[in-house]
């Protein structure tokens, strides 16, 4: 492995250093005087290729970088009013000045022709028009047809692989990271441009001062005060009847904009995820975050296949959303927004498994089926000023979930057949603030932060009968394992809370001297966790057993009543450096951990205090006009949480009981990671591609283990035993657009080795695995009566442990979606979809392909589209999978939605 990281890192350091040169100057006229905008390419002689490029500054100065194997290149000038010049020159590192001879440039005729791709600084744009075709309506349809940027499953939108940190709609970020809802209902047809800012500092004040590696997008629309959105209405006929609605009215000014949103659906399509957060800023802006419930406790799952949603989803969704922004001041520096969401839905699952254990010898299967009621609403506040001169932003968030889970599960295993049912009510109310302030003292900058965070969570778990649960215990007369033997009828009953108070507060002033800003900063962070919980049962002498005494669920041990506290006073120092090619970030933190945790009743008492320090690097160096070259490492540090330090039983899943042993250490993990990478982006040829490497080594001081306590019950217990986890991985991406074909096609590589220790029944598990996946994306819109969009996804895994090895721990897998649509005639389009996924365990291959029709017809006057859609034409009710754990295989067979048919009305707002 050492080799193949100096291998790498050799390659990739002589592509940064190989025959880079630099050539600058000044440009003027034949007066002397500067000439700006001037244009200064570097060719090689015979080929129509550019291998850089630069602009004259407002001086008439320029610089360009440029890779090249020859011994000499070709220099051109290009300017208004100027007559062109060509100049041959060594390949060389070399100081040039140029004066241009005047010549009136006479224009007979004016053509307005706009660029696919064009690039100035740190901002490529790109023409939409060029990427899409007749299909597409939304903006999301064709960014996810733009070289050098991907739309994942999510959402997301990664750049060059990276995930962006900001949205933009004319520079005003709306949205606050929720991007979706605007990607998937802006109409192509009111963007003008999509512009990428690379090496985005969305903190104006700290613009050329505090680098960024990030990239934003910015849309621009055609008009100034833009009214627009989409809708669509739509039936259709299923078991039971079926029905689609999307209306999304939007409005974009100069002052205001705002977005409404409303969609429900019982067809499958996934909608309430819109507004999840996906894109974070800048951590100068504060804390952000998706609100998320502590779950501890959970019924018995459905497995759900790896196939779009739309093929396994059966919901009855009503998501409801509003974000407003307005200027609230004369100077527009001052920003008020509003945001609110609602989503109420019900999603029912099935699934069937066969389940074989190589260590046990045993074979089990299982059915489970749930319904899940999803019910919650979230409110934010947000006023900020983003100017040259001061910055602040304070986010205010609150929460409420009310959601239940239900499952119906059927075991047929050693015990025998036995069902349940199986209920879950978790309630959560959640507050969040996060201010932050950046206030300008002299020549420095003065920096508050502070986030508060309260919690409390409640779940209720109920099993009935509570016979179904099986659970091992040790009887003290027979000194044997049995099984708890509940009263006829009675239900298990597990109560759970947990109230959590998280706080952050820091200052640090920042200078700049020489280029470089440095920012030292003093914080403290402080949470506390506050765990409560209740075991219910009834449990009576087991009548195979002569003289058993049973359980007494009233016993302090099926209780918790835990406090767990972080104290982490702490003090770093950052130093930033920005320059036309440089980009360095460095930061040397020092962590003083302070946790405690106490339950008197369970005689949990353990503290820790430890000095930790944690830096973090990164470096970015630009050359040769496209070219970026970045190395990373840092340091982290983490230690167990409350999860690691109950000592009372809790019944988290109607699998077991779960309990930490008291004496246990408090856990602490040390991990390392490093990363090199190449990234280039050409909007010249169009050509984009980035590679890299990222290492990691994480060192545990425990190694977790289950054991059977004297009860018969499993605990888990911490063995101090160092062990490590290892992770190295090699990647790869390279996207180009042809103009001449109108295609666009990107190929993905990676390449990962992981390793870990385990124990599994007191035996230690040394685990390896080998991952490969290949991808290719290909958009392709040549023809005038057709369009083609075509990806796929090659994995290849072997996994082995002692246990699991041969064939058995090898699986491929493979998945392609292909939509290809026709235009017969003007206002008409026959699309056809076909998704396939196909997975392989050793001799058992699973094949499964899905394929959809539809018809559409445009209204082109009003921009109104009728669609008719046959989804799952071949009634596919099923889906097959196989997975492999540390011992075991499981065969899995899980419901899918049936064919369907869907006529929709699809129109934009204005």
């Amino acid at each position: 492995m050492k080799r193949k990281i100096y291998l790498f890192l050799m390659v990739f350091f002589s592509v940064i250093t190989f025959a880079q040169k630099t050539v600058s100057g000044k440009i003027t006229d034949e007066d002397g005087v500067a000439i700006p905008s001037a244009s200064v390419t570097i060719e090689e002689p015979g080929k129509d290729a550019i291998l850089a490029y630069g602009i004259t500054n407002s001086k008439g100065e320029y610089k360009v970088s440029f890779i090249s194997s020859e011994s000499n290149v070709d220099l051109k000038v290009k300017a208004f009013n100027q007559r062109p010049l060509t100049k041959q020159i060594t390949n060389s590192d070399q100081t040039l000045t140029f004066k241009l001879q005047s010549e009136a440039t006479e224009i007979k005729e004016v053509q307005l022709k706009t660029k696919m791709i064009t690039s100035r600084g740190d901002t490529i744009a790109y023409d939409l028009k060029a990427f899409d075709n007749k299909s597409d309506r939304t903006l999301a349809d064709i960014m996810k047809k733009i070289p050098g940027i991907e739309v994942k499953t999510d959402g997301t939108i990664l750049y060059q692989g990276n995930a962006i940190n900001k949205f933009y709609v004319e520079g005003k970020d709306l949205m606050e990271g929720g991007y979706g809802t605007i990607t998937n209902s802006l109409p192509k047809d009111a963007v003008a441009k999509l512009e990428v800012l690379e090496n985005h500092q969305p903190v104006k004040m700290l613009q050329g001062k505090i680098p960024s590696d990030a990239a934003a997008i910015n849309i621009k629309l055609k008009k100034a005060v833009t009214m627009t959105g989409r809708g669509e209405v739509g039936a259709g006929f299923g078991d039971p009847w079926l029905w689609n609605l999307k209306l999304t009215p939007m409005f974009f000014s100069k002052k205001q904009q705002w977005v409404v949103n409303y969609k429900t659906n019982n067809m499958g399509e996934q909608v309430e995820n819109e507004g999840n957060i996906l894109a974070f800023g800048s951590s100068w802006e504060g804390r952000r975050g998706n609100a998320s419930q502590n779950n501890w406790l959970g019924v018995e799952n459905a497995a759900v296949p790896n196939l779009p949603v739309k093929r396994y989803l059966f919901n009855n969704v009503h998501y409801l959303s509003a974000n407003y922004l307005t200027n609230i001041d004369s100077k527009k520096e001052w920003e008020l927004k509003a945001n609110a969401n609602y989503t109420n839905n019900v999603v029912e699952r099935e699934s069937n498994s066969i389940t074989r254990d190589f260590q046990q010898g045993t074979q089990y299967n299982t059915r489970f089926l749930n319904n899940f009621y999803t019910d919650k609403l979230k409110g934010e506040l947000i006023f900020t000023k983003n100017a040259k001169k001061g910055f602040f932003k304070n986010t205010t968030t609150f929460s409420q979930f009310w959601n239940g889970d239900r499952a119906f599960a059927e075991r047929n295993d050693r015990i025998g057949y036995r069902s349940g049912n199986e209920s879950l009510q978790s309630p959560t109310s959640s507050f969040q603030n996060s201010l932050s302030t950046i206030i300008p003292w002299k020549e420095k900058m003065v920096n508050l932060k502070s986030y508060i965070n309260y919690q409390d969570d409640r779940q209720t778990l109920e099993i009935s009968p509570a016979n179904y649960l099986q659970l091992p215990y040790k009887n003290l007369v027979k000194d044997t394992i049995t099984n708890i033997n509940f009263a006829s009828g009675s239900r298990a009953l597990q109560d759970f809370r947990i109230r959590t108070l998280d706080t952050s507060h820091s200052a640090n002033i920042s200078f700049t001297t020489k280029g470089w800003t440095f920012t030292p900063e003093v914080g403290i962070d402080f949470s506390t966790d506050r765990l409560n919980t209740n075991f219910q049962g009834t449990a009576i002498p087991n009548p195979l057993i002569p003289g058993d005494i049973p359980l007494n669920f009233n016993d302090a041990s099926y209780e918790n009543d835990l406090k767990f506290t972080e104290i982490t006073p702490r003090a770093s120092v950052t130093a930033n450096y920005k320059s036309d090619a440089w980009n360095v970030w460095a930061s040397f933190p020092v962590n003083f951990n302070n946790i405690k945790a106490e339950d008197a009743f369970r005689n949990v008492s353990k503290t820790l205090n430890k000095t930790t320090f944690t830096p973090n690097i990164f470096a970015q160096y630009g050359f040769a006009s496209f070219f970026k070259a970045s190395i990373n490492g840092n340091i982290s540090n983490n230690f167990g949480d409350i999860q690691t330090a109950y000592a009372g039983y809790v019944l988290t899943s109607p699998s077991g009981f779960n309990v930490m042993n008291p004496k246990n250490p408090i856990p602490q993990t040390n991990t390392k990671s490093g990363g090199a990478r190449l990234e280039y982006r050409n909007p010249l040829n169009n050509l984009f591609f980035n590679v890299g490497y990222r290492i990691s080594d994480t060192k545990n001081n425990l190694l977790a283990s289950s054991a059977v306590n004297d009860l018969g019950f499993s605990v888990v217990e911490y063995i101090e035993s160092e062990n490590k986890r290892s992770n190295n991985s090699y990647y790869a991406e390279i996207g180009k657009y042809f103009p001449k074909f109108k295609t666009n096609a990107s190929v993905t590589f990676n390449d990962t080795t992981s390793k870990s220790q385990s124990r599994r029944n007191n035996e230690d598990i040394n685990t390896k695995n080998d991952a490969n996946s290949l991808g290719f994306k290909f958009n392709n819109t040549y023809f005038s009566w057709m369009s083609v969009d075509f990806n796929f996804t090659k994995t290849w895994n072997k996994q082995s442990n002692g246990i699991i090895s041969n064939d058995l721990g090898k699986t491929e897998n493979y998945s392609h979606n292909l939509n290809v649509f026709f235009y017969p005639l003007e206002n008409h389009t026959v699309g056809f979809y076909w998704d396939q996924i196909n997975s392989n365990l050793g001799d058992t291959k699973l094949n499964n392909g899905f394929f959809d029709v539809s018809y559409q017809f445009s209204w082109s006057a009003k921009k109104v589209d009728f669609e008719l859609k046959w989804m799952n034409i071949a009634d596919k009710k099923v889906f097959e999978r196989i997975s492999v754990g540390d011992a075991t295989i499981t065969q899995t067979t899980m419901q899918l939605r049936p064919s369907q048919v869907m006529l929709a009305v699809k129109f934009n707002f204005k």
